[in-house]
């Protein structure tokens, strides 16, 4: 990633065009198909519902706005203001876009419209969290353990949604929470896939009689750079030496092709990798 390039992923305008996008996506899923198939949402706004659900007291707007205060202190104290305010504008556009949309999908069949629920709130949720902000909500608390402890944003939003449904096992349609819950891993999953989506590379090893052949070509050929590691033979303890590369899927026929044209007798191993930092790479992204 070049400075320019750097500098126009951390931009104003950027972001807010990935929050707006990400939270129109959304607002379309809650509106046009999570309302009228009355699907309970995850996270904090899936709490709220429950607790306005067993006590009947204010509305679940109240308690979700109740329930943001501390994830915004936390976020405040662990994160930046900058990522506050990216939040904040996708709390703010999320519940304009809800209001404004004023259609709905038609899916009949409950499962279908849960997979399809699941699948446009994930890609809406990704891509907000793609910009330095967050959806709000449960998404702080995400994005705090994914920088302390590496912990993926669908895993965490799986897990705590599990718990919320095994609650609403007691006061609502079972049929209705489990439709729910399978909406919930497909978002879950899109989410994960949606942040890996543009960060996916392959690390290939390759051990070969002709390394340094290899990452002339390697490096000549297709532009990026190359890594030799010493190595020991386990059978014979004869002294090898490892061509590791990281590259992405379009350029690894291509490598593939100039590691068994220069060496036949080759061994090829390819590795997918989703988080490649630093060099020419990714930059790690700080909110």
């Amino acid at each position: 990633m070049t400075h320019q390039d750097k500098r126009f992923t951390y931009s104003v305008p950027w972001n807010c065009f990935l929050v707006l996008a990400g939270t129109f996506i959304q607002a379309i899923g809650f509106k046009a198909l999570g309302e009228p198939h009355g699907f309970v949402p995850g996270g904090l706004f899936g709490v709220a519902t429950l607790i306005h659900y067993m006590t009947g007291a204010l509305n679940t707007g109240v308690f979700y706005l109740l329930l943001n205060i501390p994830m915004f202190i936390l976020g405040y104290i662990y994160v930046t203001k900058r990522f506050l305010a990216y939040s904040s504008l996708a709390m703010v556009s999320l519940s304009l876009f809800f209001m404004l949309i004023d259609f709905r999908i038609e899916l009949h069949n409950q499962l279908y419209a849960a997979v399809a629920f699941g699948a446009i709130i994930g890609a809406g949720a990704g891509i907000v969290l793609r910009s330095l902000g967050s959806n709000g909500g449960l998404d702080v608390a995400a994005v705090i353990l994914n920088q302390k402890f590496n912990l993926g944003f669908g895993k965490f939003f799986f897990a705590f949604n599990c718990l919320i449904y095994s609650v609403s096992f007691l006061t609502l349609d079972n049929d209705l929470v489990i439709a729910s819950m399978i909406s919930v891993f497909i978002t879950a999953f899109t989410v994960d896939y949606c942040l890996s989506l543009f960060n996916q590379r392959k690390l290939a090893l390759i051990i070969s009689e002709k390394p340094d052949e290899i990452a002339g070509e390697v490096m000549s050929s297709l532009k990026i750079g190359a890594t030799l590691l010493p190595a020991m033979g386990a059978y014979k303890r004869a002294t090898k030496t490892i061509l590791m590369v990281v590259i992405n899927n379009i350029q690894l026929k291509r490598l593939e092709e100039i590691v068994f044209t220069s060496d036949p007798q080759s061994l090829f191993i390819v590795d997918n990798t989703f988080t490649v930092l630093g060099s020419t790479f990714s930059r790690r992204k700080t909110y």
